[in-house]
């Protein structure tokens, strides 16, 4: 098929299925999950799935959901093209008033997974419309549990999600509140960090505050712990290698006159270096066992491993950056820097070749420019036709 009468073909199917897709959304928006809880969400995309005659099989990774959309002139086992999308909700109170605001307290899609499940839905549909002229067969991966360790993404890997058929390349984008609704942006290369979880107990000895000599202060511990570890990323980190250690929970339950007996830090480690992330954990751990010891007391220290560091292959990246090019315009591609916030695609970076790649979703006229994880994050619904369109184009082969 020629790439004037895809294009023609995608915009048509995808405005056609425009409302069922935003009532995918809005739906979901009021009945959001936790990670690894998600099981009315998997259920309504494998009634979604079924209404629309995709194959399918639930109960990967516990809630995980893949379906295969093959052509007539496709093989059972020939090699196919993946197409992620997150499940997993978080524990945030919604401030929106809208007519789907989130029906469950204290839980929101604040993180837009509601709109990336959908966006597949809709993708799913315009595919399987056009599954004969698919070069290649493709999987449609809905995943669970993004948004908590271990990752989603690992279980379902360790499932077996990239074999039987083997998954060859793999696509997903993620909402972007920073970038206007009908622009996507790209980056090729090393693109988010991994991201470890740091958690310290610091023993002292409690007392008076008036006689600090009788006590042993795990307050003043912590904060030489805080201020000390620092300097792993200023003087032991390779100044080119991305990084940053920061600390955002700090507790030490006494009073204005009374030196507690114990505090708490809670922290987060991110770099874009495996072998600096391994050595930098170790110096963290020890470096705080030390400077506690030091002073009298005694550290803790427990990593919750997280995500590894997410790589865009170039090849898949520059190719789906001028297909969108070509059909949304130049001026609706933008290129994006690095990041250091993290994402658990990135353990099938490690695996596969992927493109991970942002949507803007973001309309000030409207009111809709808060960022994600806000109570208040929204998107200008006219973004899931430009995530529909983008996602199918990924799996087709375009001069």
């Amino acid at each position: 098929m020629e790439k004037v009468q895809l294009h023609q073909l995608i915009k048509q199917y995808s405005t056609e299925i425009f409302d069922k897709v935003l009532a995918y959304r809005q739906h979901l928006h009021q009945h959001p999950e936790l990670s690894f809880q998600e099981f009315e969400t998997a259920d309504f995309v494998c009634k979604a799935l079924t209404q629309l005659g995709i194959e399918h099989q639930a109960g990967i990774a516990g809630t995980g959901v893949v379906a295969i959309i093959r052509g007539d002139h496709h093989s059972k086992n020939a090699p196919c093209i993946g197409l992620r999308a997150d499940l997993d909700a978080l524990p945030i109170q919604e401030e929106n008033e809208v007519a789907y605001k989130s029906q469950r307290d204290g839980i929101m899609h604040a993180c837009g997974h509601d709109v990336h499940t959908s966006i597949l839905l809709g993708t799913a549909e315009v595919l399987n419309r056009l599954k004969n002229e698919l070069p290649h067969p493709v999987k449609l991966i809905f995943q669970p549990g993004e948004e908590k360790n271990p990752g989603g993404a690992s279980l379902m890997i360790q499932a077996g999600v990239l074999e039987n058929p083997t998954v060859k390349e793999m696509y997903a984008l993620h909402v972007f509140p920073e970038l206007e609704t009908g622009k996507v942006g790209f980056k090729a290369g090393l693109y988010m960090a991994s991201c470890d979880e740091i958690y310290i107990t610091i023993q002292g000895k409690g007392g008076h505050g008036a006689m600090p000599h009788q006590c042993i202060d795990p307050i003043l511990i912590g904060a030489n712990i805080v201020t000390s570890l620092q300097q792993i990323v200023s003087r032991q980190c390779d100044p080119k290698i991305p990084c940053v250690l920061s600390f955002g929970y700090f507790a030490g339950l006494g009073a204005t006159n009374v030196i507690p007996s114990t505090v708490e830090l809670k922290g987060t480690f991110r770099t874009m270096d495996e072998t600096w992330r391994e050595e930098a954990l170790l110096l963290i751990q020890k470096q705080a066992e030390l400077i506690a010891a030091s002073l009298g007391g005694s550290a803790t220290v427990e990593i919750s491993r997280g995500y590894p560091f997410l790589i865009n292959d170039t090849i898949l990246t520059d190719a789906l950056s001028e297909k969108s090019k070509s059909f949304l315009g130049i001026n609706n591609v933008v290129e994006l820097p690095i990041r250091l916030t993290a994402e658990d695609f990135s353990f099938y970076s490690q695996k596969i070749p992927v493109c991970f790649f942002r949507l803007g979703v973001r309309n000030e006229t409207k009111g809709i420019i808060h960022g994600v994880h806000h109570p208040k994050f929204d998107i200008d619904s006219d973004a899931l036709l430009t995530g529909i369109q983008v996602m199918s184009l990924a799996v087709f082969e375009l001069n």
